[in-house]
């Protein structure tokens, strides 16, 4: 595809999920259609997108059907099954590519590359074995984390030691899946920067927010974040600097910890990504609609924030409060529709406008 998308044209997105949904929403905005490609049965996505396919990531035929019925293929998650997407990439053009998926999938993969362009990463060894892990423990020292190498999310698939004493029960606990020992880092704060990168190599970075998490996963995200304008300034040709290296098209997030060295790179997201969601209210011109202008071809829009902004994960039961925080002045409300209540699950967010300005 080398001429932009118009009106009818289809993007097809793996995942139906809350990002799905939100890419769809604002797919149809500029006229797209989209179509979900979900194993699930009845996806968040699938109350606003114009199709979707439930089928396993193994079903050849629905795959290639999907292929056959977009003009674009992207996607709302890193872990998709290369079986799955060395049939979809023999059909159709998927954006972001194959390249930026290989090197986010792994954790290994992902801090060498990151390392390789001169950034810097907590420090972080290959683990296969009780050995090998004793003697990383003894390099990289303790307190530290020890995570599988995919698959992780939201805090799942770590252990956490506080002393060496701890390596052989944390090495349990990946079920002799890869892993990487990765050493803590001293910070300040963590933030992140959603950046886009268009198929003419344009970029466009949103401010970067203030994160905080709670039991691993996003709690809050603060716009303006805390930072000089020097950090602010290094966080975002950082982030141009990954795009341009994966030759990226569409949107990203790269999470970063702010410390008395410089910035660190925790790790990078090829998707829009949650800490970006105050954009649907702090910009002209938000990341879904960003990614979406992005993989379809289209000119980048205006990211400039025009107002300061709280967003707030509504996590498990906190969704019940719904209609208290409807009432509130300045809060944008957006709810998943996800009829079912769990702990830890994410049913929707909140949008705080703090005030008016850059």
């Amino acid at each position: 595809m080398s001429d932009p998308l118009t009106s009818g044209a289809t993007i097809g997105i793996l995942g139906g999920g809350q990002l799905g949904r939100m890419l769809s929403a604002a797919a149809s905005r500029l006229g797209l259609r989209t179509h979900i490609y979900e194993p699930g049965a009845n996806p968040p996505a699938g109350d606003v997108a114009h199709r979707v396919t439930t089928a396993s990531y193994e079903d050849e035929a629905a795959l290639a059907a999907f292929a056959d019925s977009v003009d674009v293929v992207t996607y709302e998650f890193e872990n998709i099954p290369t079986a799955a997407l060395d049939l979809l990439d023999s059909k159709a053009m998927i954006r972001p590519g194959r390249e930026a998926l290989r090197i986010s999938q792994d954790r290994l993969t992902e801090k060498t590359f990151l390392q390789g362009l001169g950034l810097k990463t907590a420090p972080f060894a290959d683990i296969s074995d009780l050995p090998g892990l004793e003697a990383a423990l003894a390099t990289i020292g303790a307190p530290a984390i020890l995570k599988t190498r995919r698959f992780g999310y939201d805090g799942q698939g770590q252990a956490r030691l506080k002393t060496p004493d701890d390596a052989a029960s944390a090495l349990a606990e990946m079920r002799g899946a890869p892993a990487i020992l990765e050493g803590f880092v001293t910070f300040s704060r963590e933030i992140s920067v959603i950046a886009a990168r268009g198929v003419t190599g344009e970029i466009a970075c949103y401010d970067p927010g203030e994160n905080v998490h709670v039991d691993g996963i996003l709690h809050t995200t603060d716009v303006p974040a805390r930072l000089t304008p020097a950090q602010r300034s290094d966080a975002v040709l950082l982030a141009a600097n990954i795009l341009n290296a994966l030759d990226y098209v569409g949107v990203l997030g790269v999470e970063l910890f702010v410390t008395d060295a410089g910035l660190v790179v925790n790790e990078i997201a090829p998707r829009v990504h949650n800490s970006g969601h105050w954009t649907q209210n702090g910009c002209a011109v938000d990341q879904f609609e960003q990614h979406i202008r992005a993989v379809a071809g289209w000119p980048l829009g205006d990211g400039t924030r025009h107002s300061d902004v709280q967003m707030e994960n509504l996590i498990g039961e906190a969704v019940l409060g719904a209609h208290d925080l409807a009432k509130e002045s300045a809060t944008a409300l957006h709810l998943y529709g996800k009829t079912e209540v769990k702990a830890g699950r994410k049913m929707g967010h909140v949008n705080r406008i703090r005030s008016a300005g850059k």
